[in-house]
């Protein structure tokens, strides 16, 4: 049995700023057009945090029954180093989509009933990123759904259900948040190539190799961070999350460095925490 301890961390906790940071901009986003339904900004953010348990759970349950997580250097793996039970790790994924699936139908019958098909394409992403006949993220399509899912979709949804439309600023807001999510996932396959390759997990990293991985994580934050200087030609304030840069220095540098196995795992709890923070400036600016 799995202590209450690891199966917090089969959550992947380090990687929960993905699922706060959008909803933070799309509410701001939100504000700047003028209304702002807290329940509802607050819905989203419950429901976001629960696809990205879910999907945690269910990337853990799939990798494991499959056999690519038996030599992970990472973070815990609750199925592949035999901390609990497959079906028990699947289940726990199902309740997190199901927590997802229930306060999204409250929101979609507050706003509009397309959410809900929204709503389970996002689910059904969670679960086919390692999960299904044709898993996704084994064809290296993974860092484009994040981005789509955890950048354009959650950010501009988080704004809709409070104005009732999409802006074109939610939009913008969307592509460096977008771009800072992809970042964790690029630099947790970074991580797993040795062994992502042996297990004939073809991720993005594996198809592009070490060298041209490392460019693109560095790429992604350098993007990211820079972006907001554009929106401050709209909502001038919106510049001060170029600030978050200085957090972003040394996750850049051990990636550059090219450090590997071990030494990558503490990248991602410090690209996360760039995020974190890129995200709470950026609303910031946005709201202000």
């Amino acid at each position: 049995m799995a202590t209450a301890a690891e199966w917090l961390a089969g959550a992947r906790p380090r990687t929960l700023p993905a699922a706060v940071v959008p909803v933070l901009v799309g509410v701001a986003t939100a504000h700047a057009a003028g209304r702002v339904v807290w329940w509802r900004g607050g819905a989203a953010l419950a429901v976001s945090l629960a696809i990205q348990i879910g999907t945690n759970y269910a990337n853990d349950y799939s990798d494991g029954v499959r056999g690519t997580d038996r030599e992970r250097v990472g973070p815990v793996r609750l199925v592949g180093q035999g901390l609990a039970a497959a079906g028990a790790v699947r289940n726990a994924g199902i309740a997190s989509f199901a927590v997802a699936a229930v306060v999204g139908l409250v929101l979609a019958l507050a706003t509009s009933p397309w959410l809900i098909a929204v709503g389970a394409a996002c689910i059904a992403a969670g679960w086919l990123y390692t999960g299904g006949p044709r898993p996704y993220g084994y064809a290296g399509f993974g860092e484009l759904f994040v981005f789509v899912f955890f950048g354009i979709v959650a950010v501009a949804g988080t704004s809709y259900v409070s104005l009732g439309r999409v802006t074109l600023l939610s939009f913008e807001a969307a592509v460096p948040v977008g771009l800072l999510a992809m970042s964790l996932l690029v630099v947790n396959n970074l991580r797993d190539i040795p062994t992502d390759a042996t297990a004939g997990k073809r991720t993005l990293a594996v198809r592009l190799g070490d060298r041209a991985t490392r460019a693109l994580y560095t790429a992604c934050i350098a993007v990211a961070v820079a972006a907001p200087a554009l929106l401050a030609l709209r909502r001038p304030l919106a510049a001060i999350a170029c600030a978050a840069a200085v957090v972003a220095v040394r996750p850049v540098r051990v990636v550059l460095s090219g450090a590997e196995g071990r030494a990558l795992v503490p990248v991602l709890g410090a690209t996360g925490l760039t995020q974190l923070a890129f995200g709470i400036l950026l609303a910031i600016g946005i709201a202000a």
